[in-house]
């Protein structure tokens, strides 16, 4: 049985990632570089918005250098206007309640962010002092420091991963941490190339950890 379960938070516990994505194409389409939806998400998804900004340079945009706080603004003011609960979160939090398995975040994201996409949805009080956020520790996925140093908090001998990216099932695994990976915009097959289970809703998690 497992000790502890290690939620992302965008695309894992909030429906976040296409809103955040769309503000992103629409930004960087005003500095040169057009992507569709499915190559932003490609590209982009669980990584930090440093490495987003020197990847979307290196793709040829004209980024300014204060690019990563207007992105920032842009995306927040749009998280705020509403950012829906990955179906079936609830139900899978209250089902660990029951069996007394402890769960926290650990996001690439900024503790302001989790707080918008969380607070809005009655998750913030169930995860505001369990939170593993990059930006606080200085350290990002897929580096395995942030699952980490969760575990090490806990005391958990035999924590579990929920990812959505690439970078966060490579973190994953780097902490040799078993990884279930959430495949929501495609059928998963590169999560599960770099060792995670993949799974399609919410529902299946319990399964997946025997309760």
């Amino acid at each position: 049985m497992h000790d502890l379960v290690i939620f992302d938070c965008d695309g894992v516990l909030v429906d976040s990632e296409v809103l955040s994505n769309q503000v992103m194409i629409d930004n960087l389409a005003q500095y040169g570089l057009h992507l569709t939806l499915a190559e932003c998400m490609s590209l982009f998804v669980g990584g930090t918005m440093t490495g987003v900004r020197d990847k979307a340079r290196d793709l040829g945009a004209d980024l300014p250098d204060d690019w990563t706080d207007q992105i920032y603004s842009e995306i927040y003011e749009r998280l705020r206007a509403g950012t829906p609960l990955v179906e079936g979160i609830p139900e899978l939090l209250t089902q660990l309640d029951a069996a007394s398995i402890p769960y926290c975040v650990a996001s690439n994201g900024r503790p302001e962010k989790m707080q918008i996409t969380l607070g809005q949805n009655g998750l913030w009080e169930r995860f505001s002092t369990v939170m593993f956020s990059a930006h606080v520790l200085g350290s990002g996925k897929p580096d395995p420091t942030l699952f980490l140093t969760a575990a090490q908090q806990f005391g958990a001998k035999s924590p579990v991963v929920i990812e959505d990216s690439e970078n966060g099932v490579t973190a994953a695994i780097r902490a040799n941490m078993r990884c279930l990976a959430y495949a929501a915009h495609d059928d998963g097959a590169r999560l599960a190339t770099l060792g995670a289970e993949v799974f399609t809703d919410m529902s299946h998690v319990p399964g997946l950890l025997g309760l």
